[in-house]
C-alpha cells in the first residue's frame, strides 16, 4: 500500500470510528477525537487490513494522535 493509499485508509478509517471529517495533521488524542477504546478498535482494523501485528505498548499516544504519527510508525513497522 503505497503512503497517500496508506493516508486515505487512515483517515476512512477514523471517520468511520470518530463519525468526525479528520486531517493529516489533526491531534486525534489530544483533541478528543478519538479516546483510548477508539484507537484501540483502529489499531485492530490496521492490523486487519495491512496484516501486521501491533504490540499493545505501541498504542500510544506518540505513535497514535494524528494520520500522519500513525502512518510514519505502520512505516517503520513495515520496514
Amino acid at each position: 500500500m503505497s503512503n497517500n493509499d496508506l493516508i486515505t485508509f487512515l483517515k476512512k478509517k477514523i471517520e468511520e470510528i470518530a463519525f468526525a471529517k479528520v486531517s493529516e495533521s489533526d491531534e486525534l488524542l489530544d483533541s478528543g477525537i478519538l479516546d483510548s477504546v477508539n484507537v484501540v478498535e483502529l489499531s485492530v482494523e490496521i492490523e486487519n487490513a495491512l496484516k501486521i501485528k501491533i504490540p499493545f505498548e505501541d498504542i500510544n499516544r506518540e505513535n497514535f494522535n494524528s494520520v500522519n504519527s500513525i502512518s510514519d510508525y505502520i512505516a517503520k513497522l513495515q520496514s
